[in-house]
């Protein structure tokens, strides 16, 4: 987390904390089981055990908990596609889990008329993956149908002083941190802004009528649509992430601004933009200063001319639910806590720490 902008120069991709500072420096996913992550679905029925001989529920999708390391979640969907015998589209889960870690998550696959071979379905993936729980649904599992994720995460070789981290994590629990969003959505050394940058204002719109998302579309064209759309949307998460940092550096990030539109049933919620075709919906003081950062990437604001992309907004802070933490004997520290969808481990992690992830440099495609 030490670079601050893309070997370029063009991107910062280390924004301020709201301390002015981290208090610490430690490792992270030093090995798999430092990372957990369980996935709640908050669903009738989704159990996080449950009798694997006698599915419950009813619909045509059987959903499947499983627990994973080592492979990252859209190469389980295609596995299990295959096993199954379905087409990758009709695999469903809520969000994309780390791969150097123990993650817990639920998948849906799409099995009309095939309830008597469920069991026996089971026992097939339970061979690559052990399988935790499973029932029928009558829908396909879709991108933030959970509730949220709770995490368990080991930091080791801390250095820094106690007192310090423990005041610092007492002002998380209260206080929250801002809501960044994670380093990953950039690619390697702000790739995908790059690319983003050098989309033409079109290039969205191509993608629909190619395929529309990019899941559902064929061949190359399909793949070229789904890429347009990950450069868009970290073209989009970092014109936030500025805007916050702009706000944490003036130290109003919690102070709602003259014209702040909230989100919808939460007015007074403080918020920051996702950039959209008009620009933002704030307006009066909030709308002039968001538009006046989003003024210095010319390159990327060209982007939203011609998307027919509505505006939307993001809450400037996240608060960990159910925050604990406990140090061991060897100076390792667990944090355990609960983050709703969109919501980043790391980003919140890395308020306090400068985090030196081990998992880097793991090439593994899956």
């Amino acid at each position: 987390m030490s670079d601050t902008t893309s070997p370029s120069g063009r991107w910062r991709l280390d924004w301020p904390t709201s301390r002015g500072g981290r208090v610490a420096r430690a490792r992270l996913k030093s090995k798999p089981e430092d990372f957990r992550v369980d996935e709640d679905l908050g669903l009738e029925g989704f159990s996080g055990e449950s009798d694997l001989t006698a599915i419950s529920g009813d619909g045509e999708h059987l959903c499947l908990r499983l627990e994973k390391s080592g492979d990252n979640t859209e190469y389980v969907a295609r596995e299990l596609a295959a096993l199954s015998g379905c087409r990758s589209f009709d695999v469903g889960f809520c969000g994309l889990k780390d791969r150097h870690a123990v993650t817990r998550q639920w998948f849906s696959l799409y099995r009309p008329g095939l309830a008597e071979e469920d069991v026996a379905f089971i026992d097939k993936v339970a061979e690559r993956w052990p399988v935790l729980s499973a029932c029928r649904h009558n829908r396909k599992l879709r991108r933030g149908d959970h509730r949220g994720n709770r995490f368990a995460i080991t930091l080791r070789q801390i250095r820094g002083d106690k007192t310090g981290i423990e005041t610092a994590l007492a002002g998380l629990k209260t206080q929250g941190a801002p809501n960044y969003f994670g380093p990953q959505r950039f690619g390697i050394a702000g790739a995908n802004l790059d690319r983003a940058a050098a989309m033409g204002p079109d290039a969205m719109n191509q993608g629909r009528r190619s395929g529309g998302r990019g899941r559902k579309g064929k061949g190359r064209a399909g793949r070229d649509a789904s890429k347009n759309v990950l450069y868009f949307s970290a073209a989009r998460s970092w014109l936030f992430n500025e805007v916050l940092a702009l706000r944490v550096e003036k130290g109003n990030w919690f102070t709602p601004l003259d014209g702040e539109p909230g989100l919808p049933g939460n007015e007074s919620l403080v918020t920051g933009p996702l950039w959209g075709d008009g620009g933002t919906s704030a307006g009066g003081v909030q709308a002039e200063l968001e538009s006046g950062v989003v003024d210095g990437a010319p390159e990327l604001l060209q982007l939203f001319s011609t998307t027919r992309m509505k505006p939307e907004r993001r809450p400037l802070v996240v608060r960990p639910g159910e925050l604990v933490w406990d140090w061991h004997n060897d100076g390792s520290l667990t944090l355990e806590f609960f983050l709703a969808p969109g919501q980043y481990a790391t980003t919140i992690l890395s308020d306090i720490f400068e985090l030196e992830d081990m998992s880097l440099g793991q090439h593994n495609n899956r």
